[in-house]
């Protein structure tokens, strides 16, 4: 497909589609890299004099960070959990007699090790004692059913996993799936809300979690990696629209996306960060490293919820947290809502949150940024990098801005905006769409045991999201739409996020989404699916209304329905089971 917008007529943009023939990397690019690679060997060695030793090069990783954190922040708090609290220099030592304890347990260089947790500090530990043991970190999405994480633990041939007891009953049914087809379950430690399990514990193979740190050897020798290439995590896509892929990242992506991600927020020595976006999401959009390198706090939430989100800033005098535009809608939307009692900086990411919700979250005491990426991209790529003289634009202009996705971090070697099928890179014209692409450092090592999906992402050099955009006259791309999600209405191109955005500007919506219904005549009409405000009860016609009076008529809904949305565990609409939905409609004639 030529993915390549133009402006219409009527001044929205417009697609042409046409068929091209796919690009695929070639024989010549893989030769490329083995000659780069050798380039390289050579042409410092042709310097006399220097040399590559121990004393100047080390294989970056973010193992670092802890090493460091626990000699200069060594009494500073690392870690709270309700009444729990660690300092960092006890962070060190439990994650040192973790590893060890998995060295006990066999777990050697390029092992595996999953988890299936949530946001409390026996993840945060795993994330520095799975690499330090040499082995890989597989965190699981705790939404998964039993089926698919059986599915994925064959996949990853995961040796262990660490199971938290609150999702110990799905761990046992994958189990169960795994023995029923002949294949060996892993060795499950149980997290036990730091209590051990009773003895008449079910589970054949178990450990506990607090047991197994407290056999390990706190002098433990822990492993470094042997290239900064070697893999550290592998990170599942969600599978929303097919089975999911593995992502596997390396120890250098991981360092320098954890110290760019905690620039993108703002951070400076010391902060304290609420964790709302789920750990296992991107290795927490790799903070959980990033923490580590500033000294920072990591305040664990088992739950997320309005209440707990305020009620834990006060406590803990929270300076930044993160999270979807569900959960800026959440607390917008709360009766547990209260003005801060210290500004505090909140990144979202995902689609751009709509005005309406930027401006109430900002009038609580929050300070939002927004930033683009995909797990692929160790999460954030980009964000939108604000510059003082914005500081001065009428409110709805500076809102307008804050919801761009920006441009790349200084980890990142470019993001750009290009035609699928030519590789160009399309005008600055805050028009023309195409396609995002990233390549860099921080972009995925590949998809595990998935060679044609690993070539199909990079072919022609680049990263290839799937995600729409344009760029604007100074370089920062704004997000339209994911590739698939574009509405084609009788030759025009509809932008589901602009559509989303206008319907969020009604009173009564709280969540809103727009997919694509079959039309006989027009091909497909947009449909709306929206969640309304307690207390609110508006007609589909109302809604229909309000929106072509605030847009194109083609560009307006024509079917409103008005229901809860299905999501992910971090908050995204699932849109592919929205699409079925309205496929199941029919068309409208």
């Amino acid at each position: 497909m030529n993915h390549v917008f133009r402006r219409s007529s009527s001044m929205h943009a417009r697609c042409l589609f046409k068929g091209v023939k796919k690009v695929h990397p070639s024989e010549n690019s893989r030769h490329f890299c083995e000659l780069s690679e050798n380039h390289e060997a050579s042409s410092w060695k042709s310097m006399e004099g220097l040399v590559r030793c121990p004393a100047n090069y080390i294989p970056l990783s973010p193992i670092s960070f802890l090493q460091r954190a626990a000699k200069v922040y060594r009494d500073r708090t690392s870690v709270v959990y309700g009444s729990l609290k660690f300092t960092w220099e006890q962070t060190l030592v439990r994650c040192v007699k973790l590893a060890s304890g998995l060295a006990q347990l066999g777990i050697s260089r390029g092992d595996v090790v999953a988890t299936l947790a949530p946001n409390i500090p026996a993840m945060q530990e795993l994330h520095f004692a799975v690499p330090m043991a040499g082995a890989v970190i597989c965190t699981l999405n705790t939404r998964h059913d039993p089926s698919m994480i059986s599915v994925l633990l064959q996949h990853s041939k995961a040796k262990i996993i660490f199971v938290d007891y609150q999702f110990l009953h799905i761990a046992q049914a994958a189990f169960d799936l795994l023995s029923e087809n002949k294949l060996k379950p892993p060795a499950l430690v149980l997290i036990s809300e730091y209590t051990p399990p009773s003895p008449s514990d079910p589970v054949s193979n178990t450990h506990d979690y607090e047991s197994l740190l407290a056999s390990g050897d706190s002098k433990y020798i822990t492993k470094q990696p042997n290239t900064e290439f070697d893999p550290i995590s592998i990170n599942y896509t969600s599978g929303t629209t097919s089975q999911p892929k593995g992502v596997v990242y390396n120890h250098r992506g991981a360092y320098l996306n954890a110290l760019a991600t905690t620039s993108l927020h703002g951070m400076i020595n010391t902060p304290v960060y609420l964790w709302t976006v789920p750990m296992f999401h991107c290795n927490g959009w790799c903070l959980i490293w990033g923490l580590a390198a500033l000294g920072g706090t990591n305040i664990c939430l088992r739950h997320v919820s309005p209440k707990e989100i305020f009620d834990n800033i006060a406590l803990n005098q929270v300076t930044h947290m993160g999270g979807a535009p569900t959960v800026l809608n959440m607390i917008v939307n709360s009766n547990d809502q209260k003005l801060l009692p210290h500004k505090v900086e909140i990144m979202t990411g995902g689609a751009p949150p709509p005005p309406p919700i930027l401006s109430k979250i900002e009038e609580l005491g929050f300070s939002v940024s927004h930033l683009y990426g995909l797990t692929e991209t160790y999460g954030p790529g980009t964000s939108c990098v604000w510059k003082p003289e914005w500081d001065s634009l009428p409110r709805e202009e500076r809102l307008r801005f804050k919801a761009r996705q920006g441009v790349e971090h200084y980890c990142l070697e470019e993001v750009d905006v290009r035609n699928s099928a030519t590789m160009e890179s399309v005008p600055a014209d805050g028009v023309t769409m195409g396609e995002i692409m990233f390549r860099g450092n921080t972009v995925m090592s590949g998809y595990l045991k998935d060679v044609n999906a690993t070539e199909e992402a990079f072919a022609g050099g680049w990263f290839r999201s799937g995600d729409l955009a344009v760029k604007h006259e100074d370089g920062y791309i704004e997000v339209k739409d994911r590739l698939k999600d574009i509405v084609i209405s009788g030759g025009e191109n509809i932008s589901t996020v602009e559509v989303e955005t206008v319907l969020y500007r009604h009173p009564a919506v709280l969540e809103a989404a727009v997919v694509a219904r079959p039309d006989n005549h027009w091909g497909q009409t947009p449909c709306a699916f929206v969640k309304l405000k307690d207390g609110f009860e508006v007609s589909s016609e109302e809604m229909i209304k309000f929106c072509r009076y605030r847009l194109p008529h083609y560009m307006a809904p024509r079917t409103v329905i008005f229901e809860d949305l299905p999501k992910t565990s971090t908050g995204k609409i699932q849109k592919f089971v929205l699409r079925e939905k309205a496929k199941a409609l029919g068309s409208l004639f």
